[in-house]
């Protein structure tokens, strides 16, 4: 469920020169590998939404799937993402600067805001009303193998939730004054750090134990507070609208990240209607593709936070420190570095056999 924010200060990037670096950098694969998964991830929950899902063999209805009182082929899963993707997604990322997309971000904002209004209304509710069973607040720590994998499986996905280093280059070239740059960091952190735990906090507490992946599909059940249906239609439309908002920002991070990598010494890339075009096509093809085989967002995070996650967050820092160029590390902060690095790689070594261990268990 993580988002990019963007400020309304932005200017339109300058077409006479790129303010990025566009050389071929090991970074960039690892923030264009990212930036792919989370895209995968968006469309998959959209999806979820609208035509429904099915985990450990029960379906959760979605929203279209319940307007139309049976699955057709217009609601289906593939229909879904294949209308959003043309008639939404597709002319949303047409646009060649950040600063084009600032009403839809902001409107983004609000329907992530609305989503945790309505969930922490309908928690308070039956909470008050004495209609909620009390929430299991610790695990059941049993020391084998497949529980200690489970453990270290959360920590790919709180990684790539903040991991996002990708957009902070593009969206400080769109503000106007660059002495606001840490400040539009500490909101977006702030305001994304606050969604995060109000939205886990009261989803939680609203399903227990039941709680899937994707929290949206438990939706689709009868919430036990007057108007249930509409309510929970409003979180999960209002939800699906967000992440298709938030989709172009995430693709305009991974479509300059390609860019410099497969033409590093090209032009900037809003000057070349042609380049700029095939890339947009492809990368949002091969997004669309990609969903269409990947059932479950879990699977999705669990790949992306273990491997670019970790690298991207911990790993990569942790070497720049610990190469110190410029002299300026103290023992404290290599140590820190070192510190950072082998945990870093230890998690993300563990969640990637807990993830084959899954596979052949």
């Amino acid at each position: 469920m993580a988002s990019t924010t963007v400020e309304k200060t932005y200017r339109p990037s300058s077409d006479k020169a790129p303010l990025l670096p566009s050389k071929k950098q090991d970074d960039e694969q690892y923030d264009g590998y990212n930036d792919a998964s989370v895209s995968i991830v968006y469309l998959i929950i959209i999806a979820d939404v609208l035509s429904g899902s099915t985990s450990s063999s029960v379906h959760h209805n979605g929203v279209l799937e319940e307007w139309a009182g049976a699955q057709t082929w217009w609601n289906s899963r593939v229909s879904v993402m294949l209308f959003t993707t043309l008639f939404i997604l597709a002319p949303l990322t047409a646009f060649r600067h950040v600063d084009s997309l600032e009403l839809s971000s902001a409107l983004s904002v609000a329907l992530a805001i609305l989503f945790v209004v309505v969930t922490a209304a309908i928690a308070v509710y039956k909470l008050v009303a004495g209609t909620i069973s009390s929430p299991k607040l610790f695990p059941e720590f049993v020391f084998d193998a497949s529980t200690i994998f489970d453990y270290f499986s959360v920590v790919p996905i709180l990684v790539t939730a903040y991991i996002c280093h990708h957009s902070v280059h593009p969206v400080l070239n769109e503000l106007q004054d660059d002495t606001q740059s840490k400040m539009a960091v500490r909101v977006s952190l702030v305001l994304c750090t606050a969604i995060y735990l109000a939205t886990s906090a009261f989803g939680y507490l609203l399903f227990g134990e039941s709680t899937l992946s994707d929290v949206l599909s438990n939706f689709d059940s009868d919430l036990g507070v007057p108007h249930s249906a509409i309510l929970a239609d409003i979180v999960r439309v209002g939800y699906a609208v967000h992440l298709m908002l938030v989709f172009p920002l995430l693709h305009f991070s991974l479509r300059l990240n390609f860019d410099g990598l497969i033409f590093p010494r090209a032009g900037p890339l809003s000057l070349d209607t042609k380049r700029f075009s095939i890339i947009t096509a492809a990368l949002v093809t091969s997004s669309f593709i990609a969903a269409s085989f990947i059932p479950d967002i879990w699977d999705a995070f669990q790949l992306t936070g273990s491997t670019s996650g970790v690298c991207v967050g911990f790993v990569f820092p942790g070497i720049l420190v610990l190469r110190d160029a410029a002299g300026i590390a103290n023992r404290r902060e290599k140590m820190a570095a070192w510190f950072m690095v082998i945990l870093a790689v230890g998690s993300s070594a563990i969640a990637l056999t807990g993830d084959i261990y899954d596979i052949f268990d």
